[in-house]
C-alpha cells in the first residue's frame, strides 16, 4: 500500500483546509484510517480515525467539533475537514492506513504499517 498526502498549506487563524490521503496498491476498504500530527519538538499525535468496519469516527478533543474525517472508498481516499483553524493546529499531518487495527486501538500510531509521506500545515495568527 503506498498513501500520497496532499492538501496542506499556509493559512491564517479561523481559515479552513482539506487534506486528502490517496491509497494505491491494493483496495483498502476494510482499512482502519487515520490521521495524525507531529508539530517540532512533539510527539506524533492522533488527531482522527475511522475504523474499517465503517464505524463512527474518533478525534482527539482538541479537534472535536472543527474536524471532521470521511472516507471515499470507490477512491481509496481519506479525507480532513479542517474548519475553524488554530494556530497550534501547525504540523506536518501523516495519513496512516492498516487492516489489522481495531478501533480500540485506532489513536496509537504504532499500531499502523503503512503511512503518507505527511503534508504541512501552517496556520498564523
Amino acid at each position: 500500500v503506498q498513501l500520497q498526502a496532499s492538501g496542506g498549506g499556509l493559512v491564517q487563524a479561523g481559515g479552513s483546509l482539506r487534506l486528502s490521503c490517496a491509497a494505491s496498491g491494493r483496495p483498502f476498504s476494510s482499512y482502519a484510517m487515520a490521521w495524525f500530527r507531529q508539530a517540532p519538538g512533539k510527539e506524533r499525535e492522533f488527531v482522527a480515525g475511522v475504523p474499517r468496519t465503517g464505524g463512527r469516527p474518533s478525534y482527539a478533543n482538541s479537534v472535536k467539533g472543527r474536524f471532521a474525517i470521511s472516507r471515499d472508498n470507490a477512491k481509496n481516499t481519506v479525507y480532513l475537514q479542517m474548519n475553524s483553524l488554530k494556530p497550534e493546529d501547525t504540523a506536518v499531518y501523516y495519513c496512516a492506513v492498516d487492516p489489522s487495527v481495531i478501533t480500540s486501538s485506532m489513536t496509537m500510531a504504532a499500531q499502523y504499517d503503512h503511512w503518507g509521506q505527511g503534508t504541512l500545515v501552517t496556520v498564523s495568527s
